[in-house]
């Protein structure tokens, strides 16, 4: 404000503070004789006019001794223009005068004062509007939206930005800026965003249900908040009023459809042998190093027994567990349309796993094979898009796990060394399912890193597991958190990942610093690649997602201020940087070989890289797409954002020009795969409609991306009715707001 302003009124003297000489410049009058007194005082004035006006004394003239200028009047004196004495508590003139005297704040003061009351007033309101915001209804949330946007218009954050290069493609964003989001972003302040509250009633119906709560970290949610403010807008111009369907309309996911268990299932039935080996042969291949719930010498030696003696009779939990196997590898058969002869199809086999089990899951007391028919059974629930039945199979899972103590570190001496790590790769292949669950559904995770110790799974095969060096690595829980320190970004040991902190963020590079130095003496280039050391990959690239989701989408962590949820971002970002620098050229899917022994693994982890990326760099381009262009280009958000459409463009081109479904669901997490395209999708679309110009280079070749993920949901839907459904949601919204990039939707359709 002093800008405008002046000087402030401090910086002038005050006017009793001047010593002038007036009679140096009022004209002098004609001399004039009179005489009079002054009530109180002897005092003769004659004709003539003196160059000095005689001051009336009191009767105590010692009193009124003064020193000359005072450096503050009083209140009375300065009202009334006199000279005042200074003195404190009382100056003379008001002690005279029998008045209170009062000494006031300076110009200085009283601005400082005002300042500090209106800064108090201003946390105050903006405490209640936090309190106050979810309990709004829609249209005042509008309102205040609307108000804040344009408090923030008139105060823009400015920021420098990383030196890191972005292609130009994806920089200065332009046009169709989005003001309809619900949930407000402004600098310097935060108040709950839509992560804090829900609009559904999720009791109201059936669909409702199915679908459930989805948090702020499921690219349905993205899809959602992008079709409803579209909407919003166009609705806007037609004056038409506006209808907020439920997000349950943008899920395309199989909740809401049931699982039909045929009457006519005989439990005891079992595939001929052949049939068998290859189920066998396409779980341990295709799922099984992603996901290893079971251990693959003790179940192969279990089965060879079960297939070569007829009169075997194992517990029934290993029956269940053999035909969710079957069930799983069945599913993937039908995906790449291999032919079945003489086959159940899936929904038989876990039918059958699933009545052999009807009263074990929540009336008895957990063990390891009821842990593991929990996980394969949520395995398999993701695998035909029973997202949310497998999102609370998983919990089930993770409650059995740590009812047996799974997450913590054994340190019994009555189980042998290869059952603790068996037993630790259960724990972790439950936890990376869980993960990935978490991020479809966008809820919170099933447990957190900070109640578990178990250590993280050793890269060697099981049959390595006599090996000498092997057994060292197993038991001394020193050598091995030193040897993880050498191969993995963040060990686990050094520092538990969830009780990361924004401000702990940026505090880590010299102990983890020290950890490097020490676990470089441990030779990892000793390590031959397997598909042990890539679970550990995996699992780490695990931490991280969970990390960047408890950091930047619980419901507390959102109410942080925008600086702090940038500069987490900024680090997270690093963090995942970091963790592919450090991949082995075997699993360095950033370079193009595609015949390589561990091509599937390379692939999990790419999609795997991406999706956490996305997750981290998403709220980026959210908060840009919610606010109008308040920020010059080349901020770190603006910066952010940019990358995030890069990793998007990145992600699809994983995948070959021509839709193979062979190659998809033969070399991709075909479990998983429709999620991962479909982030990568929502973000482009909300890159293109929230800001892209029409017309430009950057739309032209956001739009041939589209293209191609459209294609690609087209071919998938022939085979997964997921995957029409999300082709469906996608040509929707492109019907209704594409056109003007050029879409053609009755070509498509």
């Amino acid at each position: 404000m002093s800008e405008n302003l002046g000087a402030p009124y401090s910086d002038y003297p005050l006017e009793s503070e001047f010593n002038y000489d007036w009679a140096a410049w009022i004209p002098q009058p004609s001399p004039v004789e009179f005489t009079g007194t002054i009530p109180g005082h002897d005092i003769h004035l004659s004709d003539r006019v003196n160059p000095k006006v005689a001051i009336p004394r009191t009767s105590q003239p010692g009193s009124w001794t003064s020193s000359g200028r005072v450096s503050r009047a009083c209140e009375n004196c300065r009202e009334q223009k006199a000279k005042c004495s200074g003195h404190h508590p009382s100056c003379n003139r008001c002690l005279d005068s029998g008045v209170q005297c009062s000494y006031g704040d300076r110009k200085r003061e009283k601005m400082a004062k005002q300042l500090n009351d209106l800064t108090i007033r201003l946390e105050t309101f903006d405490a209640l509007l936090r309190d106050l915001y979810p309990k709004l209804n829609v249209s005042l949330a509008q309102q205040v939206d609307e108000t804040l946007r344009e408090l923030n218009a008139r105060t823009p954050l400015t920021q420098t930005i990383p030196s890191a290069h972005i292609p130009a493609l994806f920089t200065h964003p332009s046009g169709h800026i989005n003001h309809s989001i619900l949930s407000p972003a402004y600098a310097g302040v935060s108040i709950p965003s839509a992560g804090d509250y829900t609009e559904e009633d999720f009791n109201g119906n059936e669909k409702v249900q199915a679908t459930g709560f989805v948090g702020e970290h499921s690219e349905m949610v993205w899809l959602y908040r992008l079709k409803r403010g579209l909407d919003h807008n166009r609705l806007k111009i037609t004056k038409e009023t506006p209808v907020h369907p439920s997000i349950s309309s943008v899920n395309y996911f199989q909740d809401d459809s049931e699982i039909l268990f045929p009457d006519d299932i005989d439990l005891t039935r079992r595939p001929p042998l052949q049939i068998a080996n290859r189920l066998i042969d396409t779980y341990f291949h295709i799922v099984h190093h992603t996901f290893p719930v079971i251990g693959k010498a003790i179940f192969l030696n279990q089965y060879r027994s079960f297939y070569a003696n007829p009169n075997v009779r194992p517990g029934k939990r290993w029956i269940i567990v053999l035909n969710l196997v079957f069930a799983i590898a069945t599913r993937h058969y039908f995906l790449v349309d291999q032919d079945q002869t003489n086959c159940d199809d899936h929904q038989t086999y876990f039918t059958r796993a699933w009545r052999l089990n009807v009263g074990n899951t929540l009336l008895h007391h957990p063990d390891l094979q009821q842990a593991q028919v929990e996980g394969l059974a949520a395995f398999y629930l993701l695998s035909v898009g029973q997202v949310n039945r497998s999102w609370r199979l998983i919990g089930l899972a993770i409650r059995s796990a740590v009812t047996m103590g799974l997450n913590i570190r054994s340190e019994s001496e009555s189980i042998t060394h290869c059952s603790k790590e068996l037993r630790c790769r259960v724990w972790w292949a439950l936890f990376t399912l869980d993960t990935v669950l978490c991020e479809m559904t966008g809820r919170p995770p099933g447990t957190a890193d900070i109640f578990c110790s178990t250590p993280l799974p050793v890269p060697f095969a099981e049959e390595d597991f006599l090996d000498r060096r092997v057994v060292q690595l197993i038991t001394d829980q020193k050598t091995r958190s030193i040897f993880y320190a050498s191969l993995i970004s963040h060990p686990m040991e050094a520092l538990p990942r969830e009780s990361m902190t924004p401000s702990t963020l940026g505090q880590q590079g010299s102990g983890n610093e020290k950890q490097e130095e020490r676990g470089s003496q441990t030779g990892v280039e000793s390590v031959t690649p397997n598909y042990s050391l890539y679970f550990l990959y995996a699992v780490d690239l695990t931490h991280l997602l969970r990390e960047a989701i408890n950091i930047l989408y619980a419901p507390r962590a959102m109410r942080q201020s925008w600086h702090e949820i940038e500069t987490a971002i900024s680090t997270l970002n690093n963090h995942a940087d970091n963790w592919l620098s450090r991949l082995p050229v075997e699993f360095d899917f950033t370079t193009l070989d595609t015949t390589h022994r561990f091509l599937r693994q390379r692939a999990s982890l790419a999609f795997g890289y991406y999706s956490t990326k996305l997750i981290i760099l998403q709220p980026c381009i959210r908060r840009l797409s919610q606010s109008s262009e308040t920020s010059s280009p080349g901020t770190v958000c603006e910066h952010m954002a940019a990358l995030c459409a890069q990793v998007a463009d990145q992600m699809l081109e994983l995948l070959p020009e021509e839709p193979d479904l062979i190659w998809l669901y033969g070399v991709t997490p075909w479990w998983c795969i429709l999620h991962n395209i479909m982030q990568s999708t929502t973000i482009l679309l909300t890159e293109l409609f929230t800001r892209t110009h029409v017309g430009t280079t950057k739309a032209v070749y956001i739009t041939k991306k589209i293209n191609k993920a459209i294609r690609w949901l087209k071919e998938m839907s022939t085979k997964d009715p997921c995957s029409q459904r999300a082709w469906l949601v996608c040509m929707n919204l492109l019907s209704q707001h594409g056109s003007k990039f050029g879409f053609d939707v009755e070509t498509e359709l």
